[in-house]
């Protein structure tokens, strides 16, 4: 009688986060749901609905042929009712997919998704629990909400570290601040896994895409350029910028300030650039899906953000040979030293 041999089961892995808004979170999630598939796991990711104004990462990077789930009811807001009608629908995941893992990313899905999975563990999995991870991409105990909210938030995520097999930090500085600062996990269950992105583009840009980028983007050669890409919300403080940026305006003249992104303050943002009489020389670009031509045409890159965890503009902004400019918060020291 003849053996047959078995390819062995891909490990599964059930991936859960809040949302897939345009950012290094949602680049991480969709890049190791797609290689780890490649390396003998499969990977459902689950992913909440996109909040206003926000851009969605699907549409700078592809996520053809993941194994993917979308559930609006996850939110980012804090929603009591809603929270729980979503913790019961991650807990019916759970109990349908049974995954070895449960990887989580961003605030409320590692709220929810712990919570769930440890609910999971104590009712049906007691002899074989699902291991799980948590990436803090930053954290959200700064900058973020009102003193009350954040001490909750604190205290939920203390008890959370202490049930969680794993915990990921963007950058050293984020792992640094959440043990010693903040007090949460030990430092045996803590990895620091840095963002993967691909700097190839960035890397190759040389003085011929530099003078091709500004006569595409309408900029002389002469003028000086300086670039500001992120999320325009509170947290990233783009309206730092353009009081920068009127500053630097009475030293050089011909600067023009490019501002890549979107969000819930643009129009607030944009409103107040007309005010400073600085409408001419503030570009706003929205979400765009060729940052390398944007870098090439640049000079400088400024961050200007309240908190951090890694900040990929930094790191594509010097990929691409500018200098940047930011405040010491979160994992920039890590990055710019």
């Amino acid at each position: 009688m003849t053996q047959q041999k078995h390819k062995s089961a891909p490990i599964r892995i059930l991936r859960i986060i809040t949302r897939l808004n345009i950012g290094g979170p949602s680049i991480q999630a969709i890049k190791l749901s797609r290689r780890l598939d490649s390396a003998g796991f499969h990977t459902t990711l689950v992913h909440g609905q996109l909040g206003p104004d926000e851009g969605d990462m699907r549409t700078l990077l592809s996520t053809e042929g993941l194994d993917i789930i979308s559930m609006p009811i996850l939110r980012r807001k804090v929603d009591p009712l809603n929270d729980i009608r979503t913790f019961w629908q991650l807990l019916r995941l759970l109990r349908n997919l049974r995954p070895a893992i449960v990887h989580t990313h961003m605030a409320k899905a590692g709220a929810l998704g712990r919570q769930a999975a440890i609910v999971y563990n104590t009712l049906w999995a007691r002899n074989h629990p699902v291991k799980l991870v948590h990436t803090y991409h930053g954290h959200v105990l700064e900058g973020y909400f009102s003193a009350p909210k954040t001490a909750l938030f604190l205290a939920a995520e203390k008890l959370l570290a202490r049930r969680t097999n794993t915990l990921i930090a963007v950058s050293a500085q984020v792992r640094q601040e959440l043990l010693k600062e903040y007090r949460i996990g030990r430092e045996d269950r803590f990895q620091v896994v840095p963002l993967g992105l691909d700097l190839a583009p960035l890397e190759a840009i040389d003085n011929t895409a530099r003078r091709d980028a500004r006569k595409q983007l309408g900029i002389p050669e002469e003028a000086k350029v300086i670039v500001w890409v992120g999320r325009l919300t509170p947290i990233k403080q783009p309206e730092v910028f353009l009081d920068a940026a009127k500053l630097i305006k009475l030293r050089h003249p011909q600067a023009i300030f490019l501002v890549v992104g979107d969000g819930e303050l643009r129009s607030e943002v944009e409103s107040k650039a007309r005010a400073l009489e600085m409408a001419n020389d503030i570009r706003f670009l929205g979400w765009r899906g060729d940052l390398e031509k944007i870098y090439a045409a640049s000079d400088l890159s400024l961050l200007t953000s309240r908190n951090e965890g890694t900040p990929v503009a930094i790191i594509e902004a010097m990929a691409a040979g500018l200098p940047s400019v930011s405040p010491n918060v979160g994992g920039v020291r890590d990055v710019i030293t």
